[in-house]
């Protein structure tokens, strides 16, 4: 590291971080803790691409089999004997898994995409296999080699993501909606889903408005569209260190933790009155951290249009949000 570079990184330091640094030793310099590492800087190995396709295509395999299991007719058999009975039966999945990994793809790289813009050194998404026994994936997540120092960059890659991810999301609502069925209540049974603002209002464009004992059963893409909005409306909750707590923190600083303190008990309301995921969720964003990490310019200006684009991600919140995202009809 050449003087005017440690002279750069040092001359931004905090006072209670400043130290001596004897320039002439060969062992690495003393920095910052919110500045990025030498050691962080590396050229991508071959692990670093192996990790995340491997991933990917596990995630491939469980989305195609969570989808076509979802064709299962017997409640008696189970997902693994409802594969290995007709392997072929996997390309029942593919309207489902293509749409629901869309979503998520397009979601994750445009938070990839923004880091890559403002220079953070970010992996490539990793993608989360899970059970087949509903949709066959816990989502992905992308892992950044440094701290997101610039209030406007943490604005950018926080936002990129779920907006994304949310028009892939209502093109596919729109295009699943047009083949769904309208059926008479009487006839469906299981879990339901809960009818977040958008989606009603989809809905009442694509289907129509629905006679008294009607309702719609979603096609496979419109249930992945589904899971989309459900998806990126818990991103953007204002806690921590999710997509909405990015946001939030760029936007409003450290009234941010305030916000997030007042959804918690929301969640735990909504989790006793209707679904008690809310309960899990709320004690996963406390255990994580409520407020937002600090930034080194919290009072750097975003400008209108990001705080406009801010306020169009809090609506894109209000109206994706569902209250009671799942139920059994009594």
């Amino acid at each position: 590291m050449d003087d005017d570079r440690q002279q750069h990184l040092f001359s931004e330091r905090p006072a209670e971080y400043d130290r001596r640094i004897d320039i002439g030793e060969p062992r690495p310099l003393p920095v910052h803790p919110l500045l990025l590492l030498d050691e962080e800087i590396r050229s991508p190995s071959l692990f670093d691409y192996v990790v995340p396709l491997g991933l990917f295509l596990l995630t491939v395999f469980t989305t195609l089999w969570a989808g076509a299991f979802q064709t299962n007719t017997n409640p008696f058999q189970g997902a693994w004997a409802f594969l290995t009975d007709n392997p072929a039966v996997l390309w029942d999945g593919v309207p489902f898994a293509a749409t629901l990994l869309g979503i998520l793809v397009t979601h994750e790289f445009g938070h990839w995409i923004f880091s890559r813009i403002h220079g953070i050194p970010t992996t490539l998404p990793l993608f989360i296999p899970g059970p087949p026994h509903f949709i066959g994936t816990f989502g992905a997540i992308i892992r950044m080699r440094s701290p997101i120092l610039n209030r406007k960059a943490l604005f950018d890659v926080g936002v990129a993501g779920p907006i994304a991810g949310f028009v892939v999301a209502v093109a596919a609502l729109v295009l699943g909606l047009q083949m769904s069925r309208v059926v008479m209540v009487e006839t469906t049974y299981g879990m339901q889903l809960g009818e977040p603002l958008l989606l009603q209002f989809i809905a009442w464009l694509v289907v129509g408005p629905l006679p008294a004992g009607y309702d719609v059963v979603l096609h496979p893409v419109a249930f992945a569209a589904w899971l989309g909005l459900f998806v990126t409306s818990l991103n953007l909750i204002p806690i921590g260190q999710l997509d909405g707590g990015h946001v939030a923190y760029a936007l409003w600083g450290r009234r941010q933790r305030t916000m997030a303190l007042a959804m918690v008990p929301i969640l735990i309301v909504l989790g006793f009155a209707g679904w008690p995921g809310w309960i899990l969720w709320a004690g996963m964003a406390s255990l994580l951290g409520l407020g937002h990490p600090p930034v080194l310019d919290p009072e750097a200006v975003l400008g209108r249009t990001r705080v406009l684009v801010g306020w169009f991600a809090l609506a894109i919140f209000v109206l994706t949000f569902s209250p009671v995202p799942f139920f059994f009809p009594k």
